[in-house]
């Protein structure tokens, strides 16, 4: 998403070739201080994250004008926000450093889940004013995201990029097992205003460590808004390997992942357990992504773009299950599956942007990156129930599986992504 030695360059030092992977090259990237000190801000700030949606959820329903329509729509707003401030978001990345934007957002964020945690125990709270303080929220979070990919190159040297990844990666597995189960917890033995509280200091926390990490370089861009876009979106499109990823996330969201997350919760009521079981298949994905994320430590792969779409047919795998009706064992098994695919896809595809992109353009190349990737999401969700109703939830999902074996296919035929070599590309 550096040099330890200075700040983020235009250019990164040539990572080296794979390397045998004792402990101590596993965990290279734990070296650099200023990696340690991002980690540690970040995994407290995710596994707040991780509680938060849990707690706003049962707040929410606990509201006099609550329900499941309330939660829908302060869920919409915040996801509205993120999409709306993306680009933004990678703009100012790049005009004043990925730091001072990423401890902006984290202060936006701190002052959103306060307020809301007084709110919700002062018991004054009204639905209005949830969705308001989501609408913040989710600013917070889209001006966050290009940051993260423009700062981690400023804190590790090329070599370990991969590395920093697989850990980064772990971490929010980690924090997306652990989060829900501990909000669960607190829930009980307290209210949802406490855990949200505890998010609140979460982010607290990352903007303490943020404060303490040197500021990067940018590229005191001096053009408009408008113009800043169109660059950023002309040199997004100018790499044919980086737009062809990106749109076959963004079908896989929309096609395959949104129907899985709309209708697995029915299937598994239906077939499999109801929610305990559906809850073990979330659990083992996210164990998954922590399996995967291991694996990728002390490793730089040669063809990491063609390894990370090869990857993304893990995806396929807990639909293909769900559709096939298997025991609720093979359900889970493939989610676990599914898991360790998402780990090595997501971590390679970031390296190979943090490789290949210059500094001066990373903000708005990541920005650009992450919202074609979701954008079709809102509308898969929306679209997942109303389809299943006509062509049956088996078939959908059935249909959703042979598109992403497909895409696979066709993405890794193009000599763009099978050829592409960023380590070799960086050492010549």
């Amino acid at each position: 998403m550096e040099e330890e030695c200075g700040p983020m360059t235009l250019r990164t030092r040539p990572p080296a070739a794979s390397k045998p992977r004792t402990a101590a090259h596993r965990l290279r990237a734990l070296r650099h201080s200023r990696f340690r000190r991002f980690l540690a801000g970040q995994s407290t700030s995710l596994l707040g994250s991780g509680m938060n949606t849990i707690a706003t959820t049962f707040a929410v329903l606990q509201l006099p004008a609550g329900g499941v329509d309330a939660v829908g729509v302060v869920m919409a707003a915040r996801i509205l926000a993120v999409l709306v401030v993306l680009l933004l978001g990678g703009v100012f990345t790049d005009r004043l450093g990925a730091r001072a934007v990423m401890l902006t957002a984290d202060l936006l964020r701190f002052a959103s889940q306060g307020v809301l945690a007084v709110l919700l125990l002062t018991h004054t709270v009204r639905i209005w004013e949830v969705v308001a303080l989501a609408v913040v929220l989710g600013i917070g979070e889209g001006g966050f995201s290009p940051g993260l990919t423009a700062l981690v190159p400023g804190l590790v040297p090329a070599d370990d990029l991969a590395d920093a990844n697989a850990v980064l990666q772990i971490t929010q597995a980690v924090a997306s097992v652990a989060g829900p189960g501990l909000a669960g917890l607190l829930i009980t033995v307290s209210d949802a205003g406490s855990v949200v509280a505890v998010d609140a200091i979460s982010y607290g926390v990352s903007v303490v460590t943020l404060a303490g990490l040197p500021l990067s370089q940018s590229a005191a861009l001096r053009r408009g808004l408008l113009t800043e876009l169109g660059r950023g979106w002309k040199e997004f499109t100018s790499r044919t390997w980086l737009w062809v990823t990106t749109l076959h996330i963004s079908l896989f969201n929309f096609l395959l992942w949104a129907p899985f997350l709309v209708l697995g919760p029915t299937l598994a009521q239906q077939r499999l357990g109801g929610a305990r079981a559906w809850g073990l298949v979330l659990a083992l994905y996210g164990i998954g992504s922590i399996v995967g994320g291991l694996f990728l430590l002390g490793s730089n792969p040669r063809r990491a773009l063609a390894w990370s779409m090869a990857a993304s047919v893990g995806w396929a795998i807990p639909a293909a299950a769900l559709a096939a009706r298997v025991p609720l064992a093979w359900v889970a098994a493939a989610a676990l599956l599914a898991g360790g695919g998402a780990a090595v896809c997501n971590t390679l595809v970031t390296t190979v942007i943090q490789r290949e992109v210059p500094a001066e353009i990373r903000g708005r190349i990541s920005a650009f990156d992450s919202l074609g990737a979701f954008a079709l999401g809102p509308l898969g969700l929306a679209l997942a129930g109303p389809v299943s109703d006509v062509v049956g939830a088996d078939r959908l999902l059935g249909l959703g599986v042979l598109w992403q074996l497909t895409a696979v296919a066709v993405v890794l035929a193009l000599p763009s992504v099978r050829r592409h070599d960023s380590v070799r590309m960086q050492q010549t």
